[in-house]
């Protein structure tokens, strides 16, 4: 791995990752020094919702519903499951005081990783195609020259796809961890 790959392709995502977490805490820190600590407790409610609207992506992709458009739907999917894992790392903040919270955090945080890391991976895939394509098309060659030669970056691009399968099985785990801390809180919480 060069430097400039590096610096080009990781970097973002690493200042991205911080700027997520970094949102978190000053959240967290503001509230908590506010006096307002009662309304972290709100916010892992807030981010639940937001993340679990944004699945509404999923089951337009699985042709489950069959309304939005799905670029438009990705896009939410993004910003909402972003802001929720915000508000639910707020919520958490570093008071970690049992086990399965603690691993929910954890599995959460794995899960915005690895959704980060895939959509700049699919991305840089389709414009590497893309650039690909145009210096195919400056050579004048035909249509089926151009899709013969673009088959090997076309591969390149579905298996960059396959980290899908390590993002939803992350995404189950997270979400069987943040139902059983849900259902604990509700039966053990002082109304």
């Amino acid at each position: 791995m060069t430097a400039k790959f590096s610096i080009k392709n990781i970097l973002p995502l690493v200042l991205i990752y911080l700027a997520f977490v970094a949102a978190a805490a000053v959240v967290h820190l503001v509230l908590h020094s506010a006096g307002q600590k009662w309304i972290l407790r709100y916010l892992g409610i807030a981010g639940t919702l937001l993340i679990l609207t944004s699945f509404i992506y999923s089951l337009r992709k699985r042709k489950i519903i069959s309304f939005g458009k799905p670029k438009l739907l990705l896009q939410i999917h993004e910003a909402m499951a972003w802001s929720g894992a915000v508000l639910i790392l707020a919520h958490s903040g570093i008071d970690f005081e049992a086990v399965i919270p603690r691993a929910a955090v954890f599995a959460m945080l794995i899960v915005v990783a690895s959704g980060l890391t895939g959509k700049y991976l699919l991305k840089n895939a389709r414009e590497n195609i893309k650039s690909r394509r145009s210096e195919l098309k400056a050579k004048n060659l035909s249509e089926e020259e151009i899709e013969k030669e673009l088959f090997s970056l076309s591969l390149l691009a579905d298996k960059m796809q396959m980290w899908r399968g390590f993002h939803i099985p992350l995404t189950v785990i997270f979400a069987a961890l943040a139902l059983l801390h849900i259902i604990i809180t509700l039966l053990f919480w002082r109304w």
